[in-house]
């Protein structure tokens, strides 16, 4: 609590939006698996139509910064501004467990791939829509990473691609599930099923 508060005070002095902090996960593994149960299973849509200019990102959130700026912040250590540009610090990719100093070094993952997206229900969803999308700081949808593991990573999902470093399984999976299900975004089965084996022996302790 006192870390969360001190992120929202270093937000405020800097001139940026407080970043909300994700809901506050379920206290069981049971809820992240009704939620992937509730999912609705589907082939992949067409890409059809596609653009990452569709997905409007990223937001101002203050004075000449923006959504980026404020998941670095939130996701790094030792961080120097430049006003409320993120200039310098320490992040740590979970996806390989990399060390960056450099921000230029760090991207911001959509932890559901916008193209993924699309291919499962956003195509339908209007430009303003694909943006709240694109800039969902409240659910786990942006995180911190490498950017190797960010470009390998691509519009994959979890049947396709998984971080390298495995003690992150449980904390992606569940984070996709959660994504996917307050967007109500569909799955295919084969990544439904990925999802189901990376959860099976999770404990809320290692989801998160």
């Amino acid at each position: 609590m006192a870390a969360a508060l001190t992120a929202v005070l270093a937000l405020g002095v800097a001139g940026c939006v407080p970043v909300d902090e994700p809901d506050t996960p379920p206290s069981s593994t049971g809820n992240v698996d009704q939620q992937l149960g509730e999912l609705t299973v589907a082939a992949a849509g067409s890409m059809k139509g596609y653009s990452r200019t569709r997905f409007p990102h990223w937001r101002d959130t203050g004075k000449n910064c923006d959504v980026r700026d404020s998941v670095l912040q939130r996701d790094g250590e030792s961080i120097k501004l430049s006003g409320c540009n993120v200039v310098g610090g320490r992040w740590e990719s979970p996806y390989d467990g990399l060390d960056l100093t450099d921000p230029a070094d760090v991207d911001i993952d959509h932890v559901v791939p916008l193209a993924n997206a699309w291919r499962s229900g956003a195509d339908e969803w209007d430009d303003a829509k694909r943006g709240d999308f694109a800039n969902d700081l409240t659910r786990p949808q942006l995180v911190a990473v490498s950017l190797r593991s960010n470009r390998a990573k691509g519009d994959q999902d979890p049947s396709q691609w998984k971080p390298p470093n495995k003690a992150v399984w449980c904390r992606y999976a569940a984070d996709w599930v959660t994504v996917k299900h307050y967007w109500r975004l569909t799955v295919t089965s084969a990544e439904k099923a990925a999802l189901t084996d990376m959860l099976e022996d999770c404990t809320w302790a290692t989801k998160r």
